[in-house]
This record gives structure tokens, C-alpha cells and sequence, in this order.
């Protein structure tokens, strides 16, 4: 499909679940009480529509690589601010790469199996899925699910982080999963 067709803000919101979740898998969990995710996507977003008339892709894998770019530099701004450290250019570039890992990260994980490099290109639309889906469970379960498999976290983290016993995140992993998969199921009945 060409993005350069469709309506560029329906375009960008399309990706606004995906783009939280990719800047909560980067944000340090002692920070997320002082940088929330939600805020962080919604200034990436606003910075997007400013600068709509720089995007020169056409297919949604480069609007997706473009919104992480702007995704990547908002966080190193944010994260600069909020430490109050002078600006590093290579932090911001190791932001944008580990954006582009947790990215081929996460289509991984939408697609339950150990893909080849072309395989994961074709299934970052799986990965904008998921993040959608995870977006609609309740968010203890969506913590729980984000930190085990999506950040790869033991279920003892899981647990720390979330100040909670082993056996409740348990509980919510298979609650949160279990939801996962129905919400998922219904949206490929949908697009068929």
C-alpha cells in the first residue's frame, strides 16, 4: 500500500500502540514513573505531523522505520532532560539502533518463532498487531506479558518489578496470554 495515498495522521496514529510499546521496552523501569511512554509517543507523533512533508517513503515498513527514527530522537531528548545530562550523539544512536532491535524483537514475538532477517520484514505488520492487542489487555497483564516475553525478562524480575509473588505473575501471564491470543485471532477473522 502507498502511505503517500492515505490520510498521513490516520497513518501515524495506526502505529501510536506499537511505537508506546517500543519506547517502554527502552525506558529504564526506574524511570517509568517520571517519563511516560504514552506522553513520549504523543510528542514522536505531534513531531511527525510537523515534519509529515520530510517523510519520503511510500510502503508502511518505512513509515514505521521513519516514526521510530523521530521515536528514537524524542526519547534521547526526553531522557536528556529528565537526567539532565548533556547531549550525547551516540547515545541517540544507540537509542535508534536498540529501537530498530526491540522492533525485529517484537515481530519475533508476534510471530512465535525464530525468523530469518526476511522473514522479520515481512512480519512487522504482525508486530503493529501485536502491540494493538497488547494495548486492550488490563495493565497488570500487559505489564506482566511486556516484561516476560517481550523484554525476555525470569519471572522472579517480572515479579520484583512488579512488586507482586511469583505465583500472581504467573497468574497474569497466562490470563494476559490467553487474551492475547483471542484478540489476535479476531483480527486476522477480520482482514480475511
Amino acid at each position: 500500500m502507498n502511505v503517500a495515498t492515505s490520510e498521513p495522521t490516520a497513518q501515524f496514529e495506526r502505529f501510536r500502540d506499537y511505537l508506546r510499546l517500543l519506547a517502554r521496552m527502552q525506558i529504564d523501569p526506574r524511570l517509568r514513573r517520571d517519563c511516560d511512554p504514552s506522553d513520549i509517543v504523543q510528542a514522536t507523533l505531534l513531531r511527525a505531523h510537523q515534519g509529515e512533508a520530510d517523510f519520503r517513503g511510500t510502503t508502511r515498513e518505512e513509515l514505521a522505520a521513519w516514526l521510530r527514527k523521530i521515536l528514537a530522537n524524542t526519547l534521547a531528548d526526553v531522557l536528556r532532560d529528565r537526567l539532565r545530562e548533556r547531549r550525547d550523539v551516540r547515545r541517540e544512536v544507540n537509542l535508534e539502533k536498540a529501537l530498530d532491535e526491540s522492533s525485529v524483537h517484537l515481530a519475533a514475538c508476534a510471530a512465535s518463532r525464530e525468523p530469518s532477517p526476511s522473514v522479520i520484514l515481512g512480519e512487522k505488520e504482525n508486530a503493529v498487531r501485536l502491540a494493538a492487542a497488547l494495548a486492550q489487555l488490563p495493565e497488570p497483564q500487559r505489564e506482566a506479558v511486556t516484561l516476560k516475553h517481550i523484554e525476555g525478562r525470569s519471572l522472579v524480575d517480572v515479579a520484583n518489578l512488579m512488586g507482586r509473588s511469583p505465583a500472581s505473575v504467573a497468574s497474569l501471564l497466562r490470563r494476559g496470554l490467553a487474551r492475547l491470543r483471542e484478540l489476535l485471532e479476531e483480527d486476522s477473522s477480520h482482514e480475511t
